[in-house]
């Protein structure tokens, strides 16, 4: 798609729209998560990039951080016969609490020191197996009842270890706003990224996870617009109750139930991806910097449920919400490439 720039005396000038690169968790697509039918449906749905979280390949549902070397070579021998790549890392690396305090919660506390030789060196280890560039993370649970700007300094220092880490390997960290997590907000992430200050380190926008704490669409703007300069990738869901929601310190993830396509939802997208546009270019330019390939938006849909630690789309609720995005991304003038016949004939050789 493009749009025609006129200029006097000069005839017109057609000016390409900037691009994006289309992904989503394909354990949203899987009604069992196995391998095959995420697989099956993504390659159907014309995505060939894909965030890897749960999946099954053989031996139950794992998530991807306890993979077996033998499940990981599986993995590679199916990403080359269904032509998929990974976009990101989907781990929970950052989804522990800060503290050793009990607060009604069942959030694992892992001494850090501990967290980061095991838990975030197996991520950085699978990024580079899988061959993709970023891992998908989160700001610590801080103890429930407390403001999480006080817990500031723990966090910086924490992300900042973890970002030099990423850093050492060649890879990226992309945090992610997300309800509960001393990082709940689109300001208290940017403060986070400001004060950790690492080009190892971005953030991960996502305008479902700021819109079912409470806000208005035009709150989840000034958060995006808080995250903007600091910001890798997007994550796409939506959420629309049929009765306002209220403004909540803490949010049952559990109970949300009322996720849509983002072309449905209270939260904006038409507004947010308008505004974004216009920095595509120059944050393809920069991500390209680091070895990744552009500017992903990452589908998570949730149209048939969401929790703290996933959500579930089904076949059909996934092509559904791609073809939602693909319409809003129409309409603002955003481009995206989806598998076509020319992509069959050069996998085939002709």
């Amino acid at each position: 798609m493009a749009f025609t720039v006129f200029r006097a005396n000069s005839g017109c000038l057609m000016v390409s729209n900037p691009s994006v690169i289309l992904t989503g968790f394909a354990d949203e697509a899987a009604n069992q998560k196995t391998a095959q039918q995420q697989f099956s449906a993504f390659s159907a749905l014309g995505l060939q990039y894909y965030t890897i979280r749960f999946i099954d390949l053989g031996q139950g549902v794992k998530n991807v951080m306890q993979l077996t070397k033998p499940e990981i070579r599986r993995l590679l021998r199916l990403h080359d016969e269904y032509g998929l790549r990974v976009s990101s890392l989907g781990s929970p690396i950052g989804k522990v609490k800060l503290l050793d305090v009990e607060d009604g919660t069942h959030n694992p506390f892992i001494p850090f020191s501990k967290y980061l030789g095991k838990q975030v060196q197996r991520a950085v280890g699978l990024a580079h197996t899988l061959e993709t560039k970023l891992i998908r993370g989160f700001s610590f649970y801080h103890p429930r009842g407390t403001e999480p700007g006080v817990h500031l300094p723990q966090v910086v220092d924490q992300l900042a270890q973890i970002a030099e880490t990423c850093a050492e390997a060649g890879l990226t960290f992309g945090l992610e706003v997300e309800a509960n997590l001393v990082g709940q907000s689109g300001s208290l992430l940017a403060e986070i990224h400001r004060q950790v200050n690492h080009p190892a380190m971005t953030l991960i926008f996502d305008a479902g996870n700021i819109v079912t704490q409470g806000c208005s669409a035009d709150e989840v703007f000034q958060q995006y617009l808080a995250m903007k300069q600091g910001m890798g990738w997007m994550h796409i869901k939506d959420y629309r109750h049929p009765q306002a929601v209220q403004r909540t310190d803490h949010v049952d993830e559990a109970s949300l139930k009322h996720f849509v396509p983002a072309d449905l939802g209270d939260s904006g997208h038409e507004t947010i991806l308008r505004d974004f546009r216009g920095w595509i270019p120059k944050l393809t330019r920069k991500l390209k910097r680091r070895g990744i390939p552009g500017v992903f938006l990452d589908l998570e849909p949730h149209v048939k449920g969401g929790g703290q630690f996933g959500g579930f789309s089904g076949p059909d609720g996934l092509g559904v919400a791609l073809r939602g995005l693909c319409r809003l991304l129409d309409y603002v003038g955003i481009d995206y490439h989806l598998r076509d016949f020319d992509d069959l004939r050069a996998a085939r050789g002709f």
